[in-house]
């Protein structure tokens, strides 16, 4: 059950990526250098990430059995993790934001041609998080994000 709710939240942040509501840091290096990094990232803020979802795998396995047209992802993972103390601070100034949480940074490579080499790009990204209580949980990310990205 928690699995498919992983899931299900993981397909509304990627939604919401394709409807611009997403901020996005190009990488320049390798998926894996990716990945090892924002994990780093994430625990050098001392927090511990609570769930990895291979949302790129889950999306390459399942493309027949929904009827998928196309490979939409070459790799893509988030992370999910959480901040007891800013959690506490933006659930005082509005419980709602609870919808928020848990907390994601995501790695993804889009593809790119193989026919010419063009191994596609590979970004870092976050939610675009409301004004608000929530700008403080936007800074953390994207603190994460640009500190991944700046090796």
């Amino acid at each position: 059950m928690l699995m498919g709710v992983a899931v299900l939240g993981l397909f509304f942040l990627l939604q919401d990526a394709h409807a611009d509501n997403a901020i996005l840091y190009e990488f320049d290096g390798s998926f894996e250098d990716a990945t090892f990094l924002t994990k780093e990232a994430i625990i050098g803020q001392g927090l511990t990430i609570d769930y990895v979802s291979h949302v790129g795998e889950m999306l390459a396995r399942t493309k027949n059995d929904v009827g998928g047209s196309k490979d939409i992802f070459q790799n893509a993972e988030a992370y999910l993790f959480c901040s007891a103390s800013i959690s506490r601070r933006v659930m005082e100034k509005d419980p709602m934001n609870v919808a928020h949480c848990p907390y994601s940074v995501f790695v993804i490579q889009i593809p790119g041609d193989q026919t010419t080499g063009d191994e596609g790009k590979i970004f870092i990204g976050h939610r675009d998080l409301p004004d608000g209580a929530m700008q403080e949980v936007e800074d953390l990310l994207r603190k994460i994000a640009e500190e991944a990205t700046s090796f």
